[in-house]
């Protein structure tokens, strides 16, 4: 029994596809399969059920599943101890970003630690925050840029990155163009385009509406600021956005602060714990990162929450 054949097994337990769990661990699905085929002969049991079109575990295959991460996960402890002692960091990180952002002092952050670090190998992958949060909690994502409504989700560790208030965008000649306050009720009384649930802009904007018993009609939604923006600059609905994301349309757009949403939007970095020497440099690379220029003003940055 191999280590490469655990872990093949648990990326096609976690694929539950083998194209996918290929392209995963880099090798092609023939190779996974025949290495899969050798380990089951090995256990004298069949681990997957291929009958169906989504691959799924036997009886044995569950059992053999927390075993063999627990298997890989001491093997890679063995190499952090040895880096630990060496000065050289090995292995693999996964890093998650909120879909739609682009928030240039991450990437400055992990060039710097690639830089630094280039025996570590890093994935890069965008979700919904919520998403990211619980892949954060269950170890799948290393640390993760995060739009949220709570300054550090629970059992994890956080640095706040922007805090900000909600705005209503709209196009000029607009009738909310024309006030120098507004309400949820003002704001509600027209079509709303904002981000998707899952994200810490709209669950800001949901809390705050059924604070006050209010349904806003959301009729768009999109990931992206840009496609937010230019939806509302077509008049076919209000954008709801934080100000700083706001600003960067100010060409074709009117903010205007919602007075009765206190809660600010908050975009943040995530991580479980730093027992992982290489979550502890990032963490400590996003850190000079972002210390300077400040994100929420700085024009090498389109953030998204």
């Amino acid at each position: 029994m191999e280590l490469r054949q655990l872990e093949y097994f648990v990326a096609v337990a976690e694929e539950q596809n083998f194209t996918r769990a290929a392209e995963r661990v880099h090798i092609s699905q023939s190779g996974v399969s025949a290495q899969i085929r050798q380990l089951e002969r090995e256990l004298g049991a069949e681990l997957f059920d291929r009958s169906a079109r989504t691959v799924t575990l036997t009886v044995a295959g569950r059992a053999a599943l927390e075993h063999a991460r627990a298997a890989l996960a001491a093997a890679g402890a063995v190499g952090q101890a040895v880096g630990e002692v060496t000065d050289l960091i090995r292995g693999r990180l996964t890093v998650g970003m909120v879909i739609g952002c682009t928030l240039t002092p991450l990437f400055d952050a992990l060039a710097a630690f690639h830089r630094a670090h280039p025996a570590v190998e890093i994935s890069l992958l965008e979700d919904n925050s919520d998403r990211l949060v619980e892949g954060v909690r269950t170890g799948a994502v290393d640390l993760a840029l995060i739009g949220t409504a709570i300054a550090t989700p629970d059992g994890l560790d956080a640095l706040t990155i922007i805090s900000e208030r909600l705005v209503a965008a709209v196009p000029a000649g607009h009738p909310l163009a024309k006030q120098r306050r507004i309400t949820l009720r003002d704001l509600i009384a027209y079509p709303i385009v904002c981000m998707p649930p899952g994200t810490g802009l709209r669950t800001v904007f949901d809390q705050a509406c059924a604070a006050q018993s209010l349904r806003p009609a959301i009729t768009l939604q999109a990931s992206a600021a840009d496609a937010i923006a230019g939806l509302a600059a077509r008049r076919l609905a209000v954008a709801v956005l934080s100000d700083s994301m706001a600003a960067h349309y100010r060409d074709r757009l009117t903010a205007r602060a919602i007075d009765d949403v206190d809660t600010p939007a908050l975009l943040a970095l995530i991580w479980k714990s730093t027992h992982n020497p290489g979550v502890r440099e990032l963490v400590v690379h996003s850190r000079q990162a972002f210390a300077e220029p400040d994100p929420a003003t700085s024009p090498r940055t389109r953030p998204a929450t």
